[in-house]
């Protein structure tokens, strides 16, 4: 079963919970973006703009979990931070905004995937293609 399958706690206070767990962390610039079933939490953390984004099955319920284990995450990912478990860039890596708008995790995924699949070292490049 996942976690908060059963939640009957609103969408709307989940996301409040949110933007108040953040900002008591010293979060600027927070902001939440919804797209019909997608949602997106963005926000500076130190000298970093951190971005989740979340999607659901078209239901209410779906909705609601979603969020819920989305509200778990971070709050997991700033306690290991805050109690020294791990480093912030440990713990927010993969959310971590870049220069061009894309999050860590979505520049490097494809040569993850392909360097278990080809069993060669890839070359990540996180700072972008030089010019």
């Amino acid at each position: 079963m996942a976690y908060a399958e059963r939640t009957t706690v609103p969408y709307e206070k989940t996301i409040r919970d949110i933007i108040a767990l953040v900002k008591k962390a010293g979060a600027v610039k927070v902001g939440q973006m919804e797209d019909g079933d997608c949602l997106t939490i963005i926000f500076g953390l130190g000298d970093r703009q951190i971005k989740f984004r979340v999607s659901w099955e078209k239901s209410p319920a779906s909705q609601r979990q979603r969020a819920r284990a989305l509200m778990l995450v971070i709050k997991a990912k700033l306690e290991s931070v805050e109690s020294g478990v791990e480093t912030f860039e440990q713990a927010f890596l993969a959310n971590i905004v870049l220069s061009d708008g894309k999050t860590v995790h979505e520049r490097v995924s494809g040569d993850v995937q392909l360097e278990y699949r080809s069993g060669q070292p890839a070359v990540y490049l996180i700072g972008g293609p030089s010019e």
